[in-house]
């Protein structure tokens, strides 16, 4: 079995945060979300792996290399511009041979990993294992209509009316037999080659196509709110044994719940850790600074005075303000400041390098 893992697309519903790098490397609980994919092939046994890189691919083979530290086998496949999921199994005609494969979005992130659908795969009578959950608006989805015993009535890519609120998500079982299928594919009227597509007609041919439906969370991070979110639910089901302090606390400091504190880091002397909460390497919590559940800060990044709530604050932030920042996402190398007084609540979404600079509160 190997695995194909895509990492295309341009992240335009994650701008400002994607003009400068590429959408799977944004840190979810101070890792990218490609790596949690890698990690969850892995963890299910599947470590030969194609890579799908798109035109925007800065940090990937740097962050990934040959895969090795990661206990898997990389292969770079180059898609150039996205045509569709469908055109990716095109692009990766060559590296997959005639073995089946596992089709993993990169920006999707499943509580369970991709183990249930090995295990449905590997009863020996599918042509394509596809997983399905109930989702609130389908119309931003694939849509999978079902009959009796799961049989399949009808697959939609993105419909107006949809059929079924079960929405197809990012991972995909093929057999071999999808290469012939793909290959007949006609652009759709979005000018993709549409996986909805390659899945319906292998049904009509094969009548062999299991639909999975998904236990647990899963998270398609396409936006900002997507990703706080992942944040939220990665902290909160990280195993105790996962947090654990390795850099100093002051006694005159609190901290309650899990908390990582990577090396190198410092929380001073009356500021207040509350988690689940991840604190990367030379992290300093300083000056009364308060840091609540749901929140990862990144390498090297400095809190001063300020409250930081389920928030998600890249490498080399600085947050010196006494404002209590909720919900937001800072990017690399950030710095929010304030010259005099602050306001009692602000959200950013700031893309790397950025910098906010609060004004005086009137009074």
């Amino acid at each position: 079995m190997k695995g194909l893992l895509l990492a295309g697309g341009r992240g335009t519903r994650l701008r400002p945060l994607t003009f400068t790098g590429n959408k799977h490397m944004l840190p979810v609980a101070n890792r990218p979300i490609l790596l949690w994919g890698i990690e969850q092939l892995r963890d299910a046994g599947v470590t030969d792996l194609g890579i799908i890189l798109g035109p925007i691919r800065e940090g990937i083979e740097e962050g990934v290399g040959d895969g090795s530290s990661l206990g898997v086998k990389v292969t770079y496949i180059t898609q150039g511009e996205s045509k569709g999921l469908a055109h990716a199994i095109l692009c990766a005609r060559e590296f997959l041979a005639d073995e089946p494969f596992v089709m993993y979005l990169g920006d999707n992130m499943l509580e369970h990993g991709v183990r249930p659908f090995l295990d449905r795969f590997a009863r020996g009578d599918a042509s394509a294992v596809v997983g399905a959950v109930a989702v609130r608006e389908p119309s931003h989805y694939g849509v999978v209509e079902l009959g009796e015993n799961d049989t399949i009535l009808s697959i939609e890519e993105k419909p107006k009316q949809p059929r079924s609120d079960l929405a197809l998500i990012g991972v995909y079982l093929f057999s071999p037999e999808v290469h012939e299928v793909v290959r007949e594919l006609r652009p759709s009227a979005r000018g993709e080659l549409e996986i909805t597509d390659a899945i319906r007609l292998l049904e009509e041919r094969t009548h062999r196509v299991k639909v999975l439906r998904l236990e647990g969370w899963w998270k398609d991070t396409g936006r900002p709110e997507d990703l706080l979110e992942a944040n939220e639910r990665v902290l909160g089901s990280r195993p105790r044994s996962f947090f654990q302090l390795r850099g100093q606390v002051h006694p005159g400091a609190r901290v309650s719940g899990n908390v990582f504190l990577g090396e190198g880091s410092v929380i001073s002397e009356g500021c207040t850790v509350r988690g689940p909460v991840v604190l990367g390497r030379g992290v300093r919590i300083e000056a009364g600074a308060y840091v609540g559940p749901y929140t990862s800060i990144g390498d090297r990044s400095v809190v001063l005075h300020a409250e930081v709530d389920r928030s998600i604050l890249m490498e080399d932030v600085v947050v010196d303000a006494r404002i209590r920042v909720v919900d937001s996402i800072l990017g690399r190398g950030c710095h929010v400041l304030q010259r005099d007084r602050a306001p009692k609540g602000a959200a950013f979404v700031v893309g790397d390098a950025g910098q906010v600079v609060l004004p005086p509160e009137r009074d």
